[in-house]
């Protein structure tokens, strides 16, 4: 069988011209009205659409719910068979029909607006029943199907995702919405790795006795106070204002004995430490931790707070154990 690669190509265009297209809805006050709506919605954005609509609208549901935009996706049939139930007037709806005039949309718009919902139309016709009954009409006009009988719904479909995307995305940059609030929607999987911060991986929590001691110490009373406390692989240490100014690893006290023996224990530790040592903050990617790790030939790093004052530390095993690929 010899497919026809040249009207595969045509198909991509024309998705794509179409879209291009859209830069002009997405220009206009409509659209602005739109985000502004989606912003200040209190409750859920309640996306609904019948058929490949309805695939879309679970799709543009799902973005928006990722992005920090509570959304939930009401089948309009399910809808008025009880799963109206799920909304309520704080609501905000938004309706997929690329013609504007199925039932089942126009049916659970007049309900909608019974309830007093807001409603958002999402269409290709500016001239149907629900752009004209909606709260804010996204008409984005007619095209002609990539379909080589013209029927089956794909530029059209293609131009109500990339709208979609459009809303979610500038409502998204709006609010400011940060990569540790994705984290905090994605932990799962590889994404969800990659996202994961210093704090949410070290394995210290506010109330564990952090191993710090003075510069002024010697060796034997490092290792006293010391004794007890979570991690022995490395001491941080602190001059008198709190603020971190070195590090003594294990590697660093087996190199002293093996040169001093135990003469090594009246050494002070400002002596032996590693000064102006590596260290990441609370808020730093355990990706980023990884590739210090990984360029300084290190194990273990600091975790300071914005003064510069330790608050835990952070162990390469700590972070192999949450599987991060670089």
């Amino acid at each position: 069988m010899k497919f026809d690669v040249q009207y595969a190509q045509q198909v991509i265009k024309k998705e794509a011209q179409a879209v291009d297209s859209l830069s002009e809805l997405v220009s206009g006050g409509s659209f602005a009205l739109a985000c502004e709506k989606i912003y200040n919605c209190k409750s859920n954005v309640v996306v609904s659409g019948i058929g490949k609509a309805g695939l879309i609208g679970r799709k543009i549901s799902a973005t928006m719910a990722s992005v920090g935009i509570p959304s939930i996706f009401l089948h309009p049939s399910e809808a008025v068979h009880g799963d109206l139930g799920r909304v309520c007037e704080k609501d905000l709806a938004v309706l997929i029909s690329y013609g504007g005039k199925t039932a089942e949309m126009l049916r659970l718009m007049q309900v909608l607006k019974q309830m007093s919902v807001q409603t958002i139309a999402l269409t290709g016709k500016p001239d149907s029943s629900l752009a004209a009954n909606c709260d804010v009409s996204l008409a984005f006009g007619s095209f002609e199907e990539a379909c080589p009988l013209g029927l089956a719904p794909t530029v059209s479909t293609t131009c109500m995702l990339a709208v979609g995307d459009a809303l979610a995305l500038t409502v998204m940059k709006a609010k400011k919405f940060t990569k540790e609030d994705f984290a905090k929607y994605h932990p799962g999987g590889s994404l969800g790795a990659q996202l994961i911060t210093v704090e949410q991986s070290m394995d210290f929590t506010k109330t564990d006795k952090l191993p710090i001691v003075e510069k002024e110490l010697t060796i034997a009373d490092m290792l006293d106070k010391t004794s007890s406390t979570k991690r022995r692989g490395a001491v941080m240490v602190a001059g008198k204002s709190g603020r971190l100014e070195g590090i003594i690893t294990d590697a660093d006290l087996r190199r002293l004995f093996m040169d001093t023996k135990s003469e090594g224990f009246s050494r002070t530790v400002e002596s032996v430490m590693t000064a102006n040592c590596k260290y990441v903050q609370t808020s730093t990617l355990a990706s980023e931790a990884m590739a210090i790790f990984h360029k300084y030939r290190i194990d273990e790093l600091p975790v300071v707070d914005e003064d510069l004052k330790p608050v835990g530390m952070i162990d390469v095993q700590d972070i192999v154990s949450i599987k991060l690929s670089r």
